[in-house]
């Protein structure tokens, strides 16, 4: 099931994103981070115009997907959103990423956005195959700019058009 991310699914939220962080690769953080340190920016996701979903499996919070505003303040960009998803690692391969992205995208489209993006590294296959597979395209490709002690890599951004082209979005 899929609904809308409370204050109280923070904590398996920040369970999960530091998952991602330990495995490396799947984000740019290097250091785990606490639920305090997210308050902050789970209160920058109101549901009407940057919405963070959760998937519950047997009432546990097994995925969570964000939209956030891309080069915030900067007024050109206001109808492109930048979505991030993550899964609980004994969850991966069931269909949640899919699901998550599914729902995110439509509801970005609700929402009147006119572009998704999502920033990955290189190293993040499942991702970019995810992305792909709803029609994501690289866009952009900024190379050997991350740095896992010693490991480098690279930052590419996938994008996609979420109206037909020519069909106005609003």
């Amino acid at each position: 099931m899929i609904r809308i991310a409370g204050i109280e699914d923070l904590e398996c939220i920040v369970e999960i994103y530091n998952q991602a962080i330990d495995a490396q690769f799947q984000t740019a953080y290097t250091d785990r981070v606490s639920v305090v340190e997210r308050v902050e920016w789970f209160h920058r996701h109101p549901e009407n115009k940057f919405p963070l979903f959760v998937y519950v499996t047997d009432g546990r919070v097994t995925g969570w997907i964000s939209a956030s505003p891309y080069r915030q303040g900067r007024a050109a960009f206001r109808y492109c959103v930048e979505i991030s998803y993550f899964v609980h690692t004994s969850y991966l391969k069931k269909g949640i990423g899919s699901q998550l992205l599914e729902h995110m995208l439509n509801a970005c489209r609700e929402l009147k956005y006119k572009t998704a993006l999502a920033l990955i590294l290189d190293k993040n296959i499942a991702s970019a195959k995810l992305l792909e597979k709803y029609g994501f395209e690289k866009w952009a490709f900024l190379p050997d700019i991350a740095d896992f002690d010693g490991v480098v890599c690279s930052h590419v951004y996938y994008g996609k058009p979420l109206s037909p082209k020519g069909e106005p979005a609003i």
